[in-house]
């Protein structure tokens, strides 16, 4: 692959300290990575799915929590759909994790040339026309990295709200490989500072919304059936600054392409700004999750989407009516 180098270390960004453990961590990622580099992309993501799938057998890293959770979400499969499913989640963490590491190698040409279908990029646009910038939500569903890394290869200026790693060196190469895509990485700390005057400046901001983000309120609303705690600051910038929210995601095809879809969520107040607020939180859960229904074997199920459970008083079920999916 043509490009720039993989696995090189930025420069520091913020003064935690670096550990041994994290030298050493960093330092088996750079090793795997240089030898991933030097394959052709198809056989360096088949290592990838191989090494995900080992996580699900022989060594069993959350297998219980993932097939549990597809089991609550697809009442209706035997537990063999239950298994291929999960085990094919794994294959498909290890894909996404290796893409993004390899993307930055294929430039802006090449990353362009790895989407055979792009649908709703007229929706984006059309968003963006309306001069408050764009409020982009997506999930951990297909790779959220190279739909991104899409977006800005179009010339598109975009902002990714991003968490920092455990490990220092690690956030900087993964900071440092966002940035170098042409994606500008804020902090979900800084987010509350940062999301309005990027949208100000007619910015795509993107969030991930099926995660709890630091500094950013969550209320709760129905996930496959069962309330799930979800961040709201995307429903509550849209409301204050009046910016559109887009959903976008990025499925993997049988070929390793992608297919990379846009669509509106709405966003119609009725005056109650909490209400409003859920019902726009609502809105973007349940398009994920018909897009999750597309390709369920694609999600991150290994994160605890339900662990956590309302107790009394706790903002969030929105009014059914307002809980209904969005048209296709």
């Amino acid at each position: 692959m043509s490009g720039a180098p993989v696995g090189t270390a930025p420069a520091a960004s913020d003064a935690r300290p670096v550990l041994f453990r994290h030298r050493a961590e960093f330092a088996a990622l750079r090793t795997a990575l240089a030898g991933l580099g030097a394959l052709p992309w198809r056989r360096a993501t088949a290592v990838g799915a191989a090494l995900g799938r080992a996580g699900y057998r022989p060594l069993g890293i959350r297998r219980d929590v993932v097939e549990a959770q597809i089991a609550a979400a697809f009442p209706d499969w035997t537990p063999a759909d239950v298994r291929d499913v999960a085990e094919a989640s794994y294959a498909s963490l290890g894909r996404t994790t290796v893409e993004a590491a390899l993307l930055p190698a294929l430039g802006t040409e090449g990353v362009l040339a790895r989407f055979a279908e792009v649908e709703g990029w007229d929706v984006l646009e059309a968003a963006r026309a309306e001069g408050r910038g764009v409020i982009l939500v997506t999930g951990h569903l297909g790779n959220w990295e190279v739909g991104g890394s899409y977006v800005a290869a179009r010339g598109v200026p975009i902002d990714g709200i991003a968490r920092q790693q455990e490990n220092p060196l690690f956030d900087r190469f993964l900071t440092s490989t966002r940035e170098r895509l042409g994606m500008r990485v804020v902090w979900d700390g800084e987010a509350v500072r940062r999301a309005p005057r990027a949208l100000h400046e007619g910015r795509v901001v993107a969030f991930l919304v099926d995660q709890g983000t630091l500094g950013l309120a969550s209320t709760w609303v129905p996930f496959f059936g069962r309330p799930a705690k979800t961040p709201r600051g995307p429903a509550v910038f849209a409301l204050r600054l009046g910016a559109p929210v887009v959903f976008g995601a990025a499925l993997r095809r049988p070929d390793g392409r992608f297919r990379l879809g846009f669509e509106r969520v709405p966003v119609t107040p009725a005056g109650d700004r909490e209400r409003d607020v859920d019902a726009i939180v609502a809105a973007y859960t349940a398009t994920l999750e018909r897009w999750v229904r597309l390709a369920p074997e694609q999600y991150f199920w290994q994160h605890r989407r339900w662990k956590h459970q309302p107790a009394p008083g706790d903002r969030g079920l929105a009014a059914p009516e307002a809980l209904e999916a969005p048209a296709a």
